[in-house]
């Protein structure tokens, strides 16, 4: 044994930590169940990955160097199609993940053969990851009609999870890099404390991530600002259509509804009705139908029925914090605070 816990202790915290945040993500309300699958996935890899650092360094493990060499491959992949999923819909999911996971598999299979040399196979890790930061980029390009299965308040947060994920991979093949050229140098106490530093800043990550999804019960929501442009001729009454749809069938209470979704009941491409939407609103369709649940809100808050809670879950809001903040945007004050002047003004004080 060359150590113990307590003397490499990171590993295994973060092993911990993203084993927590796996559990977590696969309960979560991601609004697309592929989502959970892969993004769970990928914790999940990262906990085993921590773990048999841990044995290694700790403990004097080595019996799973090649697979800890190579279980990297499947963490680009995995990021990717967990964010994949709200761009191409669940029908199309499987045939993704058989491309992007088939591909690491294949390397991993082939990986005792072409890559004797184990820094090769750090420099196809290393390359896995930037092809799948730069897949994440142009993902992300797209802007929030880029995620059309993506519920309606959802899709800025997920972008914005994105660069995230983006980054991290970055920093993945930085450090990867790093590492594997520290120990192909003989330098092996640079590569520890490389590795050390990486699992400090890893567990600060993962400790963010599982705050953040405990707090938003893996709910991906936020607001969104957009910038208005001038009319097409057809966004008028695309955006008259789109009105009259919501108001006759109430489809904004709806908490699963997408851009997609709401396109396809007025039969037109999710983009055309983000365009119109933007352009003879000025606001993003998130914003254009939380207005619509807003209004809702309101009128129950005036006639007292019910909690502000009870209120918020019958208007179709997924948090309590995008509720109060679309309410205070709408309105400029707290539900609380809106039904006290209705109240006030029924009873003519």
């Amino acid at each position: 044994m060359q150590g113990d816990l307590a003397t490499f202790p990171l590993p295994i915290l973060t092993f911990l930590l993203s084993s927590v945040a796996s559990g977590l993500i696969w309960r979560a309300d991601l609004g697309q169940v592929w989502a959970n699958r892969f993004f769970a996935s990928f914790f999940l890899v990262l906990a085993v990955g921590a773990l048999m650092v841990g044995l290694r360094f700790g403990y004097g493990v080595d019996q799973f160097i090649p697979l800890q060499r190579a279980l990297p491959l499947f963490a680009g992949p995995l990021v990717y199609l967990g964010f994949a999923c709200f761009a191409v819909g669940s029908g199309r999911v499987p045939r993704l993940a058989l491309i992007h996971l088939g591909v690491a598999v294949l390397i991993v299979a082939v990986a005792p053969i072409a890559f004797a040399d184990l820094l090769d196979l750090d420099v196809i890790v290393a390359l896995s990851y930037l092809v799948y930061a730069g897949l994440l980029l142009r993902l992300w390009g797209r802007g929030p009609n880029g995620l059309p299965h993506a519920r309606i308040e959802s899709a800025t947060a997920l972008r914005r999870w994105m660069l995230g994920a983006f980054a991290l991979l970055v920093v993945f093949a930085l450090a990867d890099t790093a590492i594997a050229l520290s120990f192909a140098a003989q330098r092996a106490g640079d590569a520890m404390s490389l590795i050390s530093a990486g699992a400090v800043v890893m567990a600060l990550g993962l400790i963010v991530v599982i705050v953040t999804v405990s707090k938003g019960g893996g709910r991906f929501t936020s607001q969104v600002t957009v910038v208005r442009t001038k009319p097409e001729p057809d966004a008028d009454a695309l955006e008259a259509r789109t009105r009259a749809l919501l108001l006759d069938t109430q489809l904004y209470l709806d908490t699963e509804l997408t851009v997609d979704r709401l396109a396809k009941r007025l039969q037109v491409p999710s983009r055309a009705l983000s365009l119109a939407i933007n352009q003879v609103k000025g606001m993003n369709v998130s914003q254009y139908v939380n207005d619509f649940r807003l209004d809702h809100a309101a009128k129950l808050l005036a006639e007292g029925q019910g909690s502000v809670a009870e209120v918020m879950d019958q208007s179709g809001f997924l948090t309590r914090s995008n509720f109060y903040r679309e309410f205070q945007r709408r309105f400029d004050m707290t539900p609380a605070a809106y039904r006290d002047v209705a109240k006030r003004g029924q009873s003519g004080i």
